[in-house]
């Protein structure tokens, strides 16, 4: 063992071919050199620190030093020579070790996330990864207007903010098919939350979805599914908030579940609407501004850029021709859902 603690064998034929370069001035030959890729392979491979064999190759180099007779120019030149190529051989194990780490770490997150593999043995690989299954997992799913992947400025920045603050041991983030994404344990909401915040100031146009926690091996491949059908369901909806929880959303699949149902009350409700003058698409947006601003005709008009008294004529026209009332309460549940199914249902550009 040298000084630092490196077996002798990484520095094997060194100094002899310091010997005879200085002897003869000649250059480290393509055999001597591959030696040394070789041996920085092996090195990297048994989980040597660079640093440190790169000072045992210079501790050799200089106890070898005075009885080495010639150029010392030559000889710093090989010195020079064989410690790039040890260093050539030890990155390029490193790159090769990073490379398989991160292809085992892509078969797992498509194992977990699509449910291929083997239970047991999907519990026994996260542990690799800092996820214990038996816990239940929440699943945040971000999605930008550009699609996100691993090591991009935005994703390194997102990834940095959460696990500065959180512990990187117990949360998985990566991405899929554009997305980001965070698993995090099901009891530590501040860990999606601040996910969510850090994704939504990283690009702007993010929209965020978490999955409820879910336990257990198959929980991680639930909650993701809930996530996903969220932002499905926002883009649909056409919903603004930048974070989504699926629990919020539950009555959407509810509603969508039976078409033929939802078809009809989109239908008999809100049908008529198309009678009015310029069809039903104005006065459906001003059911939507109605509701979305908690049925305030002054917050409703802001948003539709209207003024009040039109509002007010636009939800008498409203009453007039469905023969329900938005202001009273026992007509605008059943208003409300129908302007929900006719979002669904891409209601009226696409005919019923």
């Amino acid at each position: 063992m040298t000084e630092q603690g490196i077996p002798e064998h990484y520095l094997e034929g060194y100094a002899g071919a310091l010997a005879q370069v200085a002897a003869t001035g000649r250059r480290l030959s393509r055999e001597e050199l591959a030696a040394r890729r070789a041996l920085g392979e092996q090195a990297a491979d048994a989980g040597h620190g660079l640093r440190a064999l790169v000072v045992a190759h210079l501790a050799a180099a200089r106890a070898a030093w005075p009885g080495i007779p010639g150029s010392t120019d030559s000889t710093l030149a090989a010195v020079q020579q064989a410690i790039d190529a040890f260093a050539e051989g030890y990155e390029r194990a490193q790159r090769l070790a990073m490379r398989r780490e991160e292809a085992a770490r892509r078969e797992f997150i498509d194992d977990l996330l699509y449910g291929r593999s083997d239970l047991g043995r999907l519990a026994e690989r996260a542990e690799r990864f800092g996820l214990r299954l038996s816990r239940a997992h929440a699943v945040a799913v971000a999605q930008g207007p550009a699609p996100y992947a691993e090591g991009d400025p935005v994703t390194r920045q997102v990834e940095r903010a959460v696990l500065a603050r959180f512990d990187a041991r117990s949360i998985l983030l990566t991405t899929k098919n554009g997305r980001l994404l965070c698993v995090a344990p099901g009891d530590e909401d501040e860990v999606v939350t601040h996910f969510a915040r850090q994704a939504y100031a990283a690009g702007e146009g993010c929209r965020v979805a978490v999955g409820r926690p879910r336990p257990g091996p198959g929980g991680v491949v639930q909650s993701y599914e809930e996530a996903l059908a969220a932002l499905e369901m926002a883009e649909r909806l056409d919903l603004d908030q930048p974070l989504l929880r699926a629990a919020d959303l539950l009555v959407y699949p509810v509603l969508a579940r039976d078409r033929q149902a939802l078809t009809d009350l989109v239908s008999h409700t809100l049908g008529p609407l198309t009678a009015a003058r310029g069809g039903a698409r104005p006065l459906l947006d001003t059911l939507t501004a109605y509701f979305d601003s908690g049925c305030v005709a002054a917050e409703a008009a802001r948003r539709l850029a209207l003024s009040v008294r039109a509002l007010t004529y636009r939800l008498e026209r409203i009453h007039t021709l469905t023969g329900a009332d938005p202001s009273d309460p026992a007509h605008r549940y059943t208003l409300q859902t129908a302007v929900i199914g006719a979002r669904l249902l891409d209601w009226p550009a696409k005919p019923l």
